[in-house]
Protein backbone atom coordinates (compact mmCIF):
# COMPACT_ATOMS: atom_id res chain seq x y z
CA UNK A 1 0.00 0.00 0.00
CA UNK A 2 2.86 2.34 0.87
CA UNK A 3 4.51 1.68 -2.49
CA UNK A 4 1.26 2.52 -4.28
CA UNK A 5 0.99 5.81 -2.36
CA UNK A 6 4.58 6.73 -3.24
CA UNK A 7 3.96 5.92 -6.91
CA UNK A 8 0.83 8.08 -7.00
CA UNK A 9 2.67 10.93 -5.29
CA UNK A 10 5.46 10.75 -7.85
CA UNK A 11 2.95 10.81 -10.71
CA UNK A 12 1.25 13.89 -9.25
CA UNK A 13 4.62 15.65 -8.83
CA UNK A 14 5.63 14.77 -12.39
CA UNK A 15 2.35 16.14 -13.76
CA UNK A 16 2.81 19.34 -11.76
CA UNK A 17 6.36 19.80 -13.03
CA UNK A 18 5.33 19.24 -16.66
CA UNK A 19 2.61 21.95 -16.51
CA UNK A 20 3.60 25.24 -18.15
CA UNK A 21 2.45 28.57 -16.69
CA UNK A 22 2.26 31.36 -19.27
CA UNK A 23 1.46 35.04 -18.72
CA UNK A 24 -0.10 36.68 -21.77
CA UNK A 25 -0.85 40.32 -22.61
CA UNK A 26 -2.82 41.84 -25.48
CA UNK A 27 -2.81 45.61 -25.91
CA UNK A 28 -3.87 48.05 -28.62
CA UNK A 29 -1.34 50.82 -27.94
CA UNK A 30 -2.70 53.59 -30.23
CA UNK A 31 0.84 54.09 -31.63
CA UNK A 32 1.98 55.09 -28.15
CA UNK A 33 -0.27 58.17 -28.04
CA UNK A 34 -2.11 58.83 -24.76
CA UNK A 35 -5.62 59.81 -25.97
CA UNK A 36 -5.86 62.72 -23.54
CA UNK A 37 -2.71 64.31 -25.01
CA UNK A 38 -2.89 64.67 -28.82
CA UNK A 39 0.53 64.58 -30.44
CA UNK A 40 2.33 63.10 -27.45
CA UNK A 41 4.12 59.75 -27.79
CA UNK A 42 4.80 57.88 -24.55
CA UNK A 43 6.34 54.49 -25.23
CA UNK A 44 7.69 54.47 -21.68
CA UNK A 45 4.12 54.14 -20.39
CA UNK A 46 3.46 51.20 -22.73
CA UNK A 47 6.73 49.52 -21.73
CA UNK A 48 5.85 50.00 -18.06
CA UNK A 49 2.53 48.15 -18.56
CA UNK A 50 4.34 45.28 -20.27
CA UNK A 51 7.04 45.00 -17.64
CA UNK A 52 4.68 45.24 -14.67
CA UNK A 53 2.51 42.46 -16.13
CA UNK A 54 5.55 40.12 -16.26
CA UNK A 55 4.07 38.67 -19.43
CA UNK A 56 5.88 35.91 -21.29
CA UNK A 57 4.02 36.61 -24.54
CA UNK A 58 2.75 40.01 -25.64
CA UNK A 59 0.62 40.97 -28.65
CA UNK A 60 0.47 44.70 -29.48
CA UNK A 61 -1.67 46.37 -32.13
CA UNK A 62 -1.38 49.79 -33.83
CA UNK A 63 2.41 49.96 -33.85
CA UNK A 64 4.33 52.49 -35.99
CA UNK A 65 7.65 52.01 -37.73
CA UNK A 66 9.31 55.29 -38.77
CA UNK A 67 6.13 57.38 -39.08
CA UNK A 68 6.10 61.16 -38.53
CA UNK A 69 3.22 61.19 -36.01
CA UNK A 70 5.34 59.01 -33.69
CA UNK A 71 8.62 60.89 -34.20
CA UNK A 72 10.01 58.54 -36.88
CA UNK A 73 10.82 55.93 -34.21
CA UNK A 74 10.93 52.21 -34.92
CA UNK A 75 8.46 51.40 -32.15
CA UNK A 76 8.92 47.63 -32.52
CA UNK A 77 12.65 47.79 -31.92
CA UNK A 78 12.28 50.47 -29.24
CA UNK A 79 9.72 48.49 -27.21
CA UNK A 80 11.77 45.32 -27.52
CA UNK A 81 14.81 47.14 -26.15
CA UNK A 82 12.83 48.84 -23.38
CA UNK A 83 11.35 45.53 -22.18
CA UNK A 84 14.36 43.29 -22.85
CA UNK A 85 12.28 40.98 -25.03
CA UNK A 86 12.64 39.39 -28.48
CA UNK A 87 10.25 40.66 -31.15
CA UNK A 88 8.50 40.01 -34.44
CA UNK A 89 6.77 42.82 -36.33
CA UNK A 90 4.00 42.20 -38.87
CA UNK A 91 3.18 44.99 -41.30
CA UNK A 92 -0.44 45.78 -42.05
CA UNK A 93 0.10 48.75 -44.35
CA UNK A 94 2.76 51.11 -45.61
CA UNK A 95 2.29 54.48 -43.92
CA UNK A 96 4.12 57.53 -45.28
CA UNK A 97 7.60 56.08 -45.82
CA UNK A 98 7.24 53.75 -42.87
CA UNK A 99 4.99 50.91 -41.75
CA UNK A 100 2.06 50.29 -39.44
CA UNK A 101 0.97 46.96 -38.00
CA UNK A 102 1.20 44.57 -35.08
CA UNK A 103 4.03 43.46 -32.82
CA UNK A 104 4.80 40.34 -30.81
CA UNK A 105 7.19 40.45 -27.85
CA UNK A 106 8.38 37.43 -25.89
CA UNK A 107 10.76 36.47 -23.11
CA UNK A 108 11.33 33.10 -24.73
CA UNK A 109 13.41 31.94 -27.67
CA UNK A 110 11.66 32.43 -31.02
CA UNK A 111 12.21 29.29 -33.12
CA UNK A 112 9.83 30.16 -35.96
CA UNK A 113 7.77 33.06 -37.30
CA UNK A 114 5.21 33.58 -40.04
CA UNK A 115 3.09 36.42 -41.39
CA UNK A 116 -0.15 36.09 -43.33
CA UNK A 117 -2.19 38.71 -45.17
CA UNK A 118 -5.80 38.34 -44.08
CA UNK A 119 -8.61 38.25 -46.67
CA UNK A 120 -10.35 41.45 -47.67
CA UNK A 121 -13.66 40.90 -49.49
CA UNK A 122 -14.57 44.60 -49.58
CA UNK A 123 -12.04 47.45 -49.96
CA UNK A 124 -10.45 48.41 -46.65
CA UNK A 125 -7.16 48.62 -44.79
CA UNK A 126 -4.94 45.55 -45.18
CA UNK A 127 -4.72 43.37 -42.06
CA UNK A 128 -2.26 40.64 -41.13
CA UNK A 129 -1.88 37.67 -38.80
CA UNK A 130 1.51 37.14 -37.14
CA UNK A 131 2.47 33.80 -35.59
CA UNK A 132 5.63 32.89 -33.70
CA UNK A 133 6.76 29.59 -32.24
CA UNK A 134 8.56 29.86 -28.91
CA UNK A 135 10.57 27.28 -27.02
CA UNK A 136 9.66 27.20 -23.34
CA UNK A 137 11.97 26.02 -20.55
CA UNK A 138 11.99 22.24 -20.83
CA UNK A 139 11.79 22.31 -24.62
CA UNK A 140 8.02 22.54 -25.20
CA UNK A 141 7.03 24.54 -28.29
CA UNK A 142 4.02 26.87 -28.15
CA UNK A 143 2.63 28.98 -31.01
CA UNK A 144 1.38 32.52 -30.41
CA UNK A 145 -0.71 34.53 -32.87
CA UNK A 146 -1.49 38.25 -32.87
CA UNK A 147 -3.87 40.18 -35.11
CA UNK A 148 -6.02 43.28 -35.56
CA UNK A 149 -9.20 42.51 -37.49
CA UNK A 150 -10.95 44.88 -39.84
CA UNK A 151 -13.64 47.42 -38.93
CA UNK A 152 -15.94 46.16 -41.71
CA UNK A 153 -18.10 43.19 -40.80
CA UNK A 154 -17.70 41.40 -44.14
CA UNK A 155 -13.93 41.44 -43.82
CA UNK A 156 -13.93 40.49 -40.14
CA UNK A 157 -16.01 37.41 -40.87
CA UNK A 158 -13.76 36.32 -43.73
CA UNK A 159 -10.70 36.94 -41.56
CA UNK A 160 -12.13 34.94 -38.65
CA UNK A 161 -12.84 32.01 -40.97
CA UNK A 162 -9.30 32.20 -42.37
CA UNK A 163 -7.78 32.17 -38.87
CA UNK A 164 -9.79 29.13 -37.77
CA UNK A 165 -8.84 27.23 -40.92
CA UNK A 166 -5.20 28.08 -40.31
CA UNK A 167 -5.48 27.16 -36.62
CA UNK A 168 -6.79 23.74 -37.56
CA UNK A 169 -3.30 22.86 -38.84
CA UNK A 170 -1.82 23.04 -35.33
CA UNK A 171 -1.22 20.10 -33.02
CA UNK A 172 0.87 22.11 -30.56
CA UNK A 173 -0.70 24.69 -28.21
CA UNK A 174 -1.89 27.78 -30.11
CA UNK A 175 -2.78 31.08 -28.42
CA UNK A 176 -4.56 33.88 -30.31
CA UNK A 177 -4.67 37.49 -29.11
CA UNK A 178 -5.67 40.79 -30.61
CA UNK A 179 -8.02 43.66 -31.18
CA UNK A 180 -10.77 41.76 -33.01
CA UNK A 181 -13.05 44.80 -33.44
CA UNK A 182 -16.02 42.59 -32.53
CA UNK A 183 -18.21 42.10 -29.50
CA UNK A 184 -18.66 38.65 -27.92
CA UNK A 185 -22.09 38.10 -29.53
CA UNK A 186 -20.88 38.92 -33.05
CA UNK A 187 -20.73 36.40 -35.87
CA UNK A 188 -16.95 36.64 -36.25
CA UNK A 189 -16.40 35.81 -32.56
CA UNK A 190 -18.80 32.85 -32.87
CA UNK A 191 -16.72 31.62 -35.80
CA UNK A 192 -13.51 31.87 -33.79
CA UNK A 193 -15.17 30.07 -30.87
CA UNK A 194 -15.54 27.07 -33.14
CA UNK A 195 -11.80 26.51 -32.77
CA UNK A 196 -10.66 28.74 -29.89
CA UNK A 197 -11.83 28.98 -26.30
CA UNK A 198 -12.32 32.44 -24.82
CA UNK A 199 -12.81 33.37 -21.18
CA UNK A 200 -16.45 34.02 -20.29
CA UNK A 201 -16.22 34.25 -16.50
CA UNK A 202 -13.83 37.10 -15.67
CA UNK A 203 -13.76 38.94 -19.01
CA UNK A 204 -14.90 42.51 -19.36
CA UNK A 205 -15.06 45.60 -21.61
CA UNK A 206 -11.79 46.86 -23.08
CA UNK A 207 -12.74 49.99 -25.03
CA UNK A 208 -12.66 52.92 -24.65
CA UNK A 209 -10.00 53.33 -21.98
CA UNK A 210 -12.27 55.32 -19.67
CA UNK A 211 -15.73 54.03 -18.82
CA UNK A 212 -15.11 51.03 -21.07
CA UNK A 213 -18.27 49.66 -22.69
CA UNK A 214 -17.13 47.28 -25.44
CA UNK A 215 -15.22 44.02 -25.20
CA UNK A 216 -13.28 43.88 -28.47
CA UNK A 217 -9.80 42.78 -27.28
CA UNK A 218 -9.29 39.09 -26.53
CA UNK A 219 -6.96 36.32 -25.47
CA UNK A 220 -8.08 32.92 -26.78
CA UNK A 221 -6.58 29.42 -26.70
CA UNK A 222 -7.05 26.63 -29.24
CA UNK A 223 -9.56 24.08 -28.01
CA UNK A 224 -7.19 21.22 -28.78
CA UNK A 225 -4.87 22.59 -26.06
CA UNK A 226 -5.20 21.05 -22.59
CA UNK A 227 -5.13 24.15 -20.44
CA UNK A 228 -6.88 26.05 -17.66
CA UNK A 229 -7.37 29.76 -16.96
CA UNK A 230 -5.53 30.86 -13.83
CA UNK A 231 -6.20 34.60 -14.35
CA UNK A 232 -8.07 36.66 -16.92
CA UNK A 233 -8.66 40.39 -16.50
CA UNK A 234 -8.28 43.88 -17.90
CA UNK A 235 -5.49 45.93 -16.35
CA UNK A 236 -6.34 49.33 -14.81
CA UNK A 237 -4.13 51.41 -17.12
CA UNK A 238 -6.47 54.22 -18.14
CA UNK A 239 -4.17 56.81 -19.69
CA UNK A 240 -1.51 55.21 -21.93
CA UNK A 241 -3.84 54.16 -24.78
CA UNK A 242 -7.47 54.31 -25.91
CA UNK A 243 -7.88 50.60 -25.06
CA UNK A 244 -7.38 48.69 -21.83
CA UNK A 245 -4.72 45.97 -21.77
CA UNK A 246 -6.00 42.39 -21.40
CA UNK A 247 -3.98 39.98 -19.24
CA UNK A 248 -4.26 36.24 -18.75
CA UNK A 249 -2.28 33.55 -17.02
CA UNK A 250 -2.91 30.05 -18.27
CA UNK A 251 -1.62 26.64 -17.25
CA UNK A 252 -0.88 24.25 -20.12
CA UNK A 253 -1.13 20.68 -18.85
Amino acid sequence: MRNLFVTLLLLVCAASLSAQHLRILSYNIHHGNPPATPGKIDLEAIAAVIKSSKADLVGLQEVDIRVSRSNMVDQAKELAEMTGMSYFFSKGIDLERGEYGTLILTKHKIVGNRRYDLPMVVPSENRSLAIIDVELPGGKIVSFANTHLDLKQENRLAQANYITELGDWYDRPLILVGDLNARPDSESIRVLEGYFQRNTTSNGPTSPNTEAKNEIDYIMVGKHTKFSWKTYKTLPELSASDHLPVFAEIVIH
